[in-house]
Order: C-alpha cells, then sequence, then structure tokens
C-alpha cells in the first residue's frame, strides 16, 4: 500500500476508534444527566435524546466498519482482500447508518412548533429512502447519473431542514437559538459542498463514462463478489475529501445531536 494511502487508511481507523469513545462518553453524560435532570427538563426529553443516541450509535458503527474496510461502490475498489469486502455489504451498512441519520434530523424537527419544521420532519426520511434507491441502482447499473440524483436529494434534504431550523432560530433564544443557528449554518456548509464539490464529481464521471452499465445478472454478481484490490494513491484521491468528511464531521455531528436542547416551544421566545 502506498504510503499516501496507508496514512489516510490509518488516519480513519484512528478516527473511527476516536468516534466510538465518543459515543460511549456521550452515552454516559446523557445518562448522567437523567439521572440530575433538574426540574425544567421533563423525562420526555431524555426519553426523546435517547432516541437520537441510539440512532447515532447505527451511524457511528457503520461509518467505522466502512473507516476499516473502505470501498468505492461503482468501480468495485477497495483497500483490503477479505471475504468480507464486499459492495452488498458496505451498501448496506451505508444504508441502514444514512437512515439513522436522516431519522435522527426528523426527529428533532419534529419536536420544532412552526409549518416549515413540521414539513422537513415529515419529508426527510421519505426522501432518503429514495435517495437510497438512487444508490443501489447506480451501483448495480454502474451510472454516476443514478448517484448524482441520490446526492442531490440529500441536498434537498437538508436544504428543507435548514428552511426548518431557520424559522425555530427566528424566535428562539438561549441555547436553542444557539442550536438552531449551528444547525441552519453547518447545513449550507454541506448544501455548498454538495452543490459546488460532490454532486458535479458525479455528473463529471457520468459524462465521461455514460449510462451504459453491466448486464442485470453481472451487476448482482459483482456486489456480492470479492471487491478489486487496489492499492493506488491515484484511484482514491478523487474520493478521499468526501469519505474523511463523512466518517469524521459527519459522525460528530450525529453524536452531537444527542445533546440538543428542547426545540419546542418551551425553547422559542
Amino acid at each position: 500500500m502506498q504510503g499516501s494511502l496507508l496514512a489516510w487508511w490509518l488516519a480513519l481507523c484512528a478516527a473511527a476508534l476516536v468516534n466510538v469513545l465518543a459515543w460511549a462518553w456521550s452515552a454516559r453524560r446523557l445518562a448522567s444527566r437523567a439521572v440530575h435532570m433538574p426540574p425544567h427538563m421533563p423525562t420526555d426529553l431524555s426519553a426523546a435524546r435517547r432516541w437520537l443516541l441510539w440512532l447515532s450509535a447505527g451511524y457511528v458503527l457503520g461509518c467505522a466498519f466502512r473507516s476499516a474496510f473502505p470501498m468505492v461502490d461503482v468501480p468495485r475498489l477497495c483497500l483490503h482482500d477479505n471475504w468480507i469486502s464486499r459492495i452488498a455489504v458496505g451498501r448496506s451498512i451505508a444504508t441502514v447508518a444514512e437512515l439513522c441519520f436522516a431519522a435522527q434530523w426528523a426527529l428533532l424537527l419534529r419536536e420544532v412548533d412552526t409549518r416549515p419544521a413540521a414539513l422537513a420532519s415529515r419529508v426527510i426520511v421519505p426522501l432518503i429512502v429514495a435517495a437510497e434507491l438512487f444508490s443501489w441502482s447506480a451501483v448495480l447499473t454502474s451510472n454516476y447519473l443514478l448517484h448524482a440524483v441520490e446526492n442531490s436529494l440529500w441536498t434537498l434534504a437538508a436544504a428543507l431542514a435548514i428552511v426548518g431550523f431557520m424559522s425555530l432560530w427566528q424566535r428562539a433564544d438561549g441555547a436553542t437559538a444557539r442550536f438552531a443557528g449551528a444547525a441552519v449554518v453547518s447545513g449550507a456548509v454541506y448544501v455548498a459542498f454538495m452543490v459546488t464539490v460532490d454532486v458535479p464529481m458525479y455528473l463529471a464521471r457520468w459524462t465521461a463514462a455514460g449510462d451504459a452499465g453491466p448486464p442485470l445478472a453481472e451487476g448482482l454478481h459483482s456486489l456480492v463478489a470479492r471487491c478489486i484490490v487496489q492499492h493506488d494513491w491515484a484511484a482514491w484521491r478523487e474520493d478521499v475529501l468526501w469519505l474523511s468528511l463523512y466518517f469524521t464531521v459527519g459522525v460528530w455531528v450525529s453524536i452531537a445531536l444527542a445533546h440538543a436542547p428542547r426545540l419546542g416551544f418551551s425553547g422559542a421566545r
């Protein structure tokens, strides 16, 4: 394995370990807060945050697996020649993890007493379910245009969440306002990245490769076959940025959501 590629993989593994430890610390802190909860923080808030915590576990563990066994789905690339390095395995774990992450945001937005937030809370998970279907279709057919559609749906879901949290930010104060503001800014950065980097990357790949994919039977077989082991940095370089952000910043956000303040009417002016 080339030096740059090895350093990147070791950094991903170290981040995965840190993320698991951070989740464990987060769980301990949340449990401690529940035991010593002051009167103005009722048990329903504690129960809601435990849901967020366990959904975060799905995302943290999914990203930890994919950090240890990184794969690029359409070209069927992986770093390790072993029985578990199969696109069907990695894609299945990613699907569960991403649905957990989407559910976290939907549950938080459900707490917000505004129409934009209520709409976003209802449509985010269906949008991401559709995105996952496009992702599986892209992997099966090797059509990068479907990946562009998948990531466009993620971008739309983020934009709806921004509008929902913006409606809260305008009426909230204290910790609730700070959380809503952070959500809006973080969402805006994510949307900007997707619009300027991620979606154009897949469109460029689609333009270069076209939409002619393998026959259905061949695509299905390659999903469960071992990946192509690739230790050339050039083969991974274009995907390193989004994979690194996905397995670090995305995980930190997921863990932090379990400690969000109450977002309902009591948190607003």
